[in-house]
């Protein structure tokens, strides 16, 4: 996984220790998503998500709880595996418990049913919700490609 780099200048103080902690645990959400995205994992990715979120691929309804979610990426996992790597682009909290992360993927995608191993490119959108416990979980995901049509 390719790690967002900190802006030159920035301080050491509490403020900002916190908010290296708050990126920190983001990232090592985002690293777990990698690797079970990788492994074909909808167990570990379930771990990952919070019991009220929102998975929004493209091409499909929303999947909305955990349920839903397990389901939807076993269906996934079912016909297809990935090999990517996510590229954090940005990383944003806008609340103490809340932040969003934009990330772009690369790699490839390949059918189960045909071994066709085919090219991957997506942008993506988390919204990251802190719990109680004070881990970060994925509140919200979607995710769209930017490769051009096939013709």
């Amino acid at each position: 996984m390719k790690k967002l780099m900190k802006t030159p200048g920035e301080t050491a103080n509490v403020a900002s220790a916190q908010a290296d902690a708050d990126r920190h645990g983001i990232e090592q959400v985002l690293q777990a998503y990698e690797a079970a995205l990788n492994t074909s994992d909808a167990d570990k990715v379930m771990t990952l998500f919070s019991s009220d979120a929102v998975f929004m691929p493209q091409h499909s309804p929303s999947s909305i709880g955990t349920d839903a979610i397990h389901a939807a990426y076993n269906g996934i996992f079912q016909s297809m595996t990935f090999d990517v790597e996510l590229r954090i682009e940005e990383i944003v909290q806008v609340a103490p418990k809340w932040a969003f992360v934009r990330t772009n993927s690369t790699g490839f995608v390949i059918a189960l049913a045909t071994g066709e191993r085919d090219p991957d490119a997506n942008h993506e959108l988390f919204v990251f919700q802190k719990g109680d416990d004070g881990e970060w979980q994925i509140a919200r995901y979607c995710f769209s490609t930017t490769l051009p049509p096939r013709r």
